[in-house]
Formats: C-alpha cells, sequence, structure tokens
C-alpha cells in the first residue's frame, strides 16, 4: 500500500508541476522544434509534419517513463530513459548536419577556384554559378543548384546569397557570399578575389587535418574510456553477481548507476570538446 500512495504522491507533484510550468515548457517546445526545423533545412530534409512526430516522440518517451515507473517501480531508471530517449535524436540530427557542413566546407575550397576559372575565362557570374551546379560534387552542387534555380526565376541574388548563408551557417562560405555580392554589385576582378579566399581556405584545412591527426589517438582513447565501465560492469557481474545486482535492484544502487552513467557521458562529451578546438 506505501508504495502505491508514494507513487501517487509522486505523479501529482510531477503534474502540478508541468501545470505551472506549462507556459514555459511550450516555449521550451518550440524552441525544440525551431532548432530541429533549422538542422533538417541544413539536411536538406523535409518538416511538414515535424510538429506532429515531435509530439508522437513525447508521448512514446512518456510510455517508456511510465513503464519503468509504474511497472518496474524503478523512478530513476525511468528518468535516465527520458532523458536519454529525448537527447538521442536531436543529437544524431545536429552529428548528421555537422557533418554535412564539413563536408560542404571541405569541398568550397576547390569550387571557388573552379569559379574563379570560369571567370577568367570570360563567363559572367550566374554562368559560372551554373557550371558549379554541374560539376561540383554531392553535397555542395545541392546548394549551388538551389541558388541557380531561385535565381532562374527571378529572385534577387543577394537575397539567394542570403538564405544559402542561414542555411548553411558556414563562415567561409559567407566570405565567399561577400564577395560574390561586392563583384556583382560593384564590379571588380572577382577571380583573383576569390583565389585569395580559396588559398585561405586551403589553409585553414590544412590546420584542421593537422589538429584531426595529432588529436585521432586522444579521441580513439575516450572513446574507450566511454566503454570500459560497462566492461568493468560485466566483469563484476560474473565475479560477484549477488552485489552486482544491487545495483539494479536497490533505490541507493540505481543512484549510483545511474549517476556513474551521467558522469561518464558528461566526460565523454567534455574530452570531444577539449580534443575538437574551433580554429
Amino acid at each position: 500500500m506505501e508504495p502505491i500512495v508514494a507513487s501517487f504522491l509522486i505523479g501529482l507533484a510531477f503534474a502540478v508541476g508541468v501545470y505551472s510550468g506549462s507556459a514555459r515548457l511550450v516555449q521550451l517546445f518550440l524552441w525544440i522544434e525551431k532548432d530541429l526545423v533549422d538542422k533538417l533545412r541544413r539536411l536538406r530534409a523535409r518538416t511538414n509534419y515535424l510538429r506532429s512526430y515531435l509530439i508522437l516522440w513525447l508521448l512514446l518517451t512518456t510510455g517508456v517513463f511510465l513503464v519503468f515507473w509504474l511497472v518496474f517501480h524503478n523512478l530513476i531508471f525511468g528518468l535516465l530513459s527520458l532523458v536519454f530517449l529525448l537527447a538521442a535524436p536531436w543529437y544524431l540530427l545536429r552529428r548528421m548536419a555537422e557533418r554535412r557542413r564539413q563536408k560542404i566546407e571541405d569541398q568550397l575550397a576547390d569550387a571557388m577556384v573552379t569559379l574563379a576559372n570560369a571567370v577568367r575565362a570570360g563567363l559572367s557570374l550566374a554562368q559560372a554559378l551554373e557550371i558549379l551546379a554541374l560539376r561540383c560534387p554531392d553535397p555542395i552542387n545541392a546548394e549551388f543548384q538551389q541558388i541557380v534555380a531561385e535565381y532562374n526565376m527571378g529572385k534577387p541574388l543577394a537575397q539567394t546569397l542570403a538564405a544559402a548563408k542561414d542555411r548553411l551557417q558556414s563562415e567561409n562560405f559567407a566570405l565567399f557570399a561577400a564577395a560574390l555580392m561586392a563583384s556583382h554589385e560593384s564590379g571588380g576582378r572577382l577571380n583573383e578575389t576569390v583565389e585569395r579566399i580559396a588559398q585561405s581556405v586551403f589553409e585553414l584545412q590544412r590546420l584542421e587535418r593537422k589538429i584531426q591527426a595529432e588529436t585521432a589517438h586522444a579521441r580513439k582513447s575516450a572513446i574507450y574510456m566511454a566503454i570500459i565501465p560497462v566492461c568493468v560492469l560485466v566483469a563484476y557481474y560474473f565475479v560477484d553477481p549477488a552485489n552486482t545486482r544491487l545495483l539494479f535492484t536497490t533505490v541507493f544502487g540505481q543512484f549510483v548507476l545511474a549517476t556513474a552513467v551521467v558522469l561518464n557521458v558528461v566526460a565523454y562529451f567534455w574530452a570531444r570538446v577539449i580534443l575538437s578546438p574551433d580554429i
């Protein structure tokens, strides 16, 4: 009887907390939706039914939490699973968007050289952009194809470049777009300006690759350090299964295990931040 009363009181307190903070929860939901829309736009994915998918995902994660709490009487693991299920999709989308952005960054310098050569050959800026849309590899060719398509439909070049700059969120592309706009509005030797920007981008990429190569071993070590606690837990289970089960069956053990998981995840991401300096 006491566990039922305790669960009822906890649920009542949770419901009161949700009701009192409903306005902030709505603002948080809208912020998450906006952030996911931004990442999906970078991945060139559709966002038509994103809100419906988010609501469905929230219901599913809440259902998992309630199963852990009410069926297995495990509130701590329920909260841990709730946080993990809510954070995992956002993290995966962020990683995918960042990888695509990095791939575009790697292809941008070659695209600048191609555009400079096309302008030097006597082509106009619009014709040079069409060549980039046709000859550049994926995924940067999709961005130039959209720029050319919008420009051909009558949209000003400044707006198409500004939209691409907001979509890509790349400092190198912003510099490239500024050079294109300056040449388009006031003239000048576009090929020389773009070539200088391309040389700067090549140098930055060389430094980034050097740092990535020198920190590769440390990044692998961070992954191994995150996996080792799981291996130690499995080893302890075979050595002393009775006491190891206490981590899963007692409240104190569950709290210790959840704290260890949180600290392990924080340490892994902290190591990634330290080993990924921004040049």
